[in-house]
């Protein structure tokens, strides 16, 4: 339980490191929080500071997603020890949570989506594959980031929860089947601002037009 305890808290602080806020104002002297959505994630970087550093906050977010997971585990556990599954995923929950909620900004974060796309790739790549695919067949159709985002994770969820069938809370897969249930729930929370915008109508579209 002492390691458990001392996983969460250091992948919390590694997932609360506001990339995005710190790309914002290092080189564009922009405080992200005052501009477009006041969002610190990619997708705001992205409309506010230029695709590339939103690009970049991409991969820094994901990133800070995949290395607590692959790494954090093995400084507390045994690599056949039966609980380093559940371990990396706790290590997954407490990452995003800290993406989303981090306590130096007021526990106002980004939504958790390209953090969340590191650490599926190393809890679940099949997963992955098809939230990403959700993701990009939806962008498609709807130029929406952000109904793509809702979308991907609720298919993630669902493919989850019917690959660990029959027994997605069984004594080895309790951990993996919470976090199918808790991260999409997550992300619908913290989109609750785009939802209202979607059902008004009022979503930006996404554009690949170069900026002035």
């Amino acid at each position: 339980m002492k390691n458990m305890i001392f996983l969460a808290v250091a992948s919390y602080l590694a997932g609360s490191i506001p990339f995005g806020l710190i790309i914002g104002k290092t080189f564009k002297g922009i405080d992200l929080r005052d501009h477009g959505s006041g969002n610190i994630g990619a997708t705001n970087a992205g409309r506010v500071l230029g695709k590339k550093w939103g690009l970049i906050c991409l991969v820094l977010d994901a990133l800070k997603g995949l290395l607590p997971v692959a790494l954090f585990p093995l400084l507390f556990f045994a690599a056949d020890d039966p609980w380093i599954t559940h371990a990396a995923v706790l290590a997954g929950i407490a990452t995003i949570v800290g993406h989303m909620f981090p306590c130096w900004l007021g526990f106002r974060g980004g939504k958790g989506v390209a953090t969340s796309l590191g650490v599926l790739l190393m809890l679940s790549p099949w997963g992955l594959l098809v939230a990403a695919a959700a993701f990009f067949l939806s962008l498609l159709c709807w130029r929406i980031v952000s109904l793509s985002s809702l979308i991907a994770a609720t298919a993630y969820g669902g493919f989850e929860l019917c690959r660990l069938s029959p027994s997605p809370f069984a004594e080895t897969t309790w951990s993996q089947g919470l976090f199918a249930i808790l991260v999409p729930l997550l992300i619908v929370v913290q989109h609750r601002s785009n939802i209202r915008r979607l059902l008004k109508g009022d979503e930006p579209h996404f554009t690949l037009k170069r900026e002035s």
